[in-house]
């Protein structure tokens, strides 16, 4: 009852609709940040931040609100929500690569890295990363976690490899949410084989099969891919024609996660689905407040432009 409670209470943590408009409409990046300052993304948001700092710190402040979530959850919710919030741990661990991939520092001063995000309870494997001194110590850290094997060293294959991952440990934490575990894996997929023209490693592929099967992995072309995809993921890219057009889809992917999300988080009573349910509608928010602060940094724009945050370009 605690874990529902406090699930519901959260609801109060998001923007909402007028909030993000009003962010997006700002003239200037600093008139945005005054405003947050007097929101729930208050706690991390400074004047005077870069577009980059002012997003990072509003994705902090969701990584807070999801462990305040997952700390008053039984056991079957913190899984959800840790699984909820794998993205948090897989940026770390980019930057992490990155510093151990990076040469010489340049002229004049040290590289600047963004301090790590602080999962807390959230953890997965990255303590163990975090201590990694080269890519190959870095993969076998995941090897030996729930992570798994990403299947090679470098970057794209760790980032790859991280998110099929993180695909399948969401459809197996939260059935729920399965159908947008397997609709991302479908948007990854698709932006990897069919746009930058890369292939999977092969444990990615197999570990992709086993949500969107092993026809739509091994697709030869977009429109093929997108035939053999299951319906728990082919929803996602109705009406997209082409690859190039998948931004288009990662809008409905969201818009999607928000509907579900405040309908569990509305009907549940018990068990892990309110849980569920506030953490899409907190990243949802954040999602589409990050992406306010962006227009908000190009000099803002009239209602009709604030709208293509709240609702995808029409």
């Amino acid at each position: 009852m605690a874990g529902v409670t406090r699930a519901r209470a959260l609801r109060t943590r998001c923007l909402g609709a007028e909030g993000i408009g009003r962010v997006a409409s700002a003239r200037e990046l600093d008139d945005a940040l005054r405003y947050l300052a007097a929101t729930p993304y208050r706690h991390d948001v400074t004047a005077g931040s870069t577009p980059a700092e002012a997003q990072r710190a509003v994705s902090a402040t969701l990584l807070w609100h999801l462990r305040i979530l997952a700390g008053w959850q039984p056991a079957d919710g913190t899984d959800a929500v840790r699984a909820l919030a794998a993205g948090f741990e897989i940026s770390n661990t980019e930057h992490r690569l990155s510093a151990l991939t990076a040469g010489p520092e340049p002229p004049g001063g040290q590289r600047v890295h963004p301090a790590p995000y602080r999962l807390g309870a959230l953890t997965t494997a990255w303590t163990r990363v975090a201590a990694t001194r080269s890519p190959a110590e870095l993969r076998t850290a995941l090897a030996a976690s729930a992570w798994g094997d990403p299947g090679g060293e470098a970057p794209a294959a760790i980032a790859t490899g991280m998110r099929v991952s993180a695909a399948l440990r969401l459809a197996a934490a939260a059935p729920d949410a399965r159908r947008w575990a397997a609709a991302r894996l479908a948007l990854l997929l698709g932006r990897e084989v069919f746009v930058v023209g890369r292939r999977l490693p092969d444990v990615s592929a197999h570990r992709a099969a086993r949500l969107l099967g092993p026809r739509a992995v091994g697709a030869g072309s977009y429109p093929e891919f997108r035939q053999a995809l299951p319906a728990t993921a082919r929803w996602v890219l109705e009406d997209v024609d082409d690859a190039a057009d998948l931004w288009r889809a990662e809008a409905r992917w969201w818009e999607t996660v928000e509907g579900d999300g405040r309908e569990l988080l509305r009907r549940a009573r018990f068990g892990p689905r309110p849980a569920v349910g506030a953490a899409a509608l907190l990243s949802a928010d954040a999602w589409r407040t990050r992406g306010a602060l962006e227009l908000a940094a190009r000099g803002g724009g009239p209602e009709g432009r604030a709208g293509e945050v709240l609702h995808g370009p029409g």
